[in-house]
């Protein structure tokens, strides 16, 4: 009794220690690894930090702007007083003419342009994060595909083996029926062939399974070999809303927000400006034109600016922004209307494969028996070896479609989680 125990200890530890030992992956983490090797990811970071920028340089614009300007003129004219009186002598001014100036300018109130055009740098932001995260969106399908084509072709690969020790016992047997004179060369011919084909097709999916697991391996950034397990997805179908919450709806809705702060902008481009203003020089003449001497001067004062020019094209303007929301909402639409298709055929496709599954074990029972009937036959010298595999052929079609139709089912219902998200 005490040996039984410890062989069934050291068998339990050696079973613990291959499971452990061995290498697995998930769907989900395919998913999540190619999401994170994708080369455009880092262009959130570039996005953030550009933003920042240009929010920085808009918000700059209520620091105090200093100019320089230096000029020379010679005037063709000057402006003369001709009037002559006893003892008063009134200056002629040059025709040349010289300013050094230095002007400083401090706003005070810029009709909201600033904060519009904050809106607006924040609002195109946002819409680029939200135009690359559909962009990403996509990879999620071609994982699927990678990953499913894989779980199909590997079980394909378990259910050849069946088929080849299958074809191995029925070779043996058939080698015992020749040299009991049951059987004859072609027979075994005829069973070697089937194996010879088996390899084949095993050569075939193995170099298939091989390349698919090399896409993945780039897609995901991370090197994967055909001892890994692929975790086959649990298949949650009935837990699958069909509300659509696709990232291209977070980025129609940004493109609308992109285009509405161009309304503030706008608008803000209708108001006034106050500033103050400083202003100091060297001027021949100075602020006394009558003075030929260089001279230093200073004046100060309140600005107010308002350009009128943007009325004339401020209705065109405001229908091209309306045009614009417009054009974003049929692509809405349109998107929505697309999806209102493509959903009801996978929720079709998801139930015609569950209810194709439900016979799938019946009809390989019964092909295993009608297998079995045929090689008691053969055996008994009522049927030809030919015959038999025909039904070693046709139990290992109703496999292989079982298998299929398993992974087919899964491909449906992540079909369905990629429309909907």
């Amino acid at each position: 009794m005490r040996l039984k125990i410890i062989l069934f200890i050291i068998v339990l530890i050696s079973v613990n220690s291959l499971f452990v030992s061995a290498q697995i992956i998930t769907i989900d983490e395919c998913q999540v690894k190619a999401e994170a090797n994708y080369p455009a990811i880092v262009q959130y970071d570039i996005i953030d930090k550009t933003k920042e920028f240009n929010l920085a340089n808009a918000g700059k614009a209520y620091l105090p702007q200093g100019t320089l300007i230096a000029q020379g003129t010679w005037q063709s004219d000057v402006t003369s007083i001709d009037i002559k009186m006893p003892g008063l002598e009134i200056p002629t001014i040059d025709q040349d003419q010289y300013r050094f100036v230095a002007e400083l300018n401090q706003l005070i109130w810029d009709g909201g342009r600033i904060s519009a055009q904050k809106r607006s740098l924040e609002a195109n932001a946002e819409l680029e994060k939200k135009q690359l995260g559909s962009e990403i969106y996509t990879l999620r399908e071609r994982v699927n595909n990678l990953y499913f084509g894989i779980l199909l072709m590997k079980e394909q690969i378990n259910q050849l083996g069946i088929l080849e020790n299958e074809l191995q016992r029925n070779y043996d047997n058939v080698q015992v029926y020749a040299e009991n004179g049951l059987a004859n060369e072609t027979d075994l011919n005829l069973v070697r062939v089937e194996q010879l084909k088996a390899g084949q097709q095993r050569i075939n999916l193995e170099s298939n399974l091989e390349a698919y697991i090399q896409m993945l391996s780039v897609l995901i950034g991370e090197e994967l070999n055909g001892d890994l397990v692929f975790i086959k997805p649990e298949a949650e179908s009935s837990l699958i809303l069909p509300v659509i919450n696709r990232p291209e709806l977070k980025m129609f809705e940004a493109q609308e927000n992109a285009i509405e702060s161009q309304k503030s902008l706008l608008n803000a481009s209708m108001m006034p400006t106050v500033g103050a203003f400083a202003q100091g020089g060297f001027g021949k003449p100075a602020l006394n034109m009558f003075d030929n001497q260089f001279t230093p001067y200073f004046l100060g004062g309140v600005r107010v600016s308002w350009n009128f020019g943007n009325l004339y094209t401020l209705k065109n303007d405001r229908k091209k922004i309306d045009l614009q929301k417009s054009a974003v909402n049929s692509q809405r639409e349109t998107f929505l209307h697309n999806m209102n298709v493509v959903i009801p055929q996978q929720q079709i496709e998801i139930e015609k494969f569950r209810k194709t599954m439900q016979d799938d074990n019946e009809i390989i029972r019964l092909q295993t028996q009608i297998r079995k009937a045929a090689e008691v036959k053969v055996e008994n010298g009522t049927m030809t070896v030919s015959d038999l595999m025909k039904e070693i052929n046709a139990e290992e079609a109703v496999r292989q479609s079982k298998t299929l139709h398993e992974i087919q089912f899964l491909m449906s219902v992540y079909a369905l989680k990629y429309s909907t998200n």
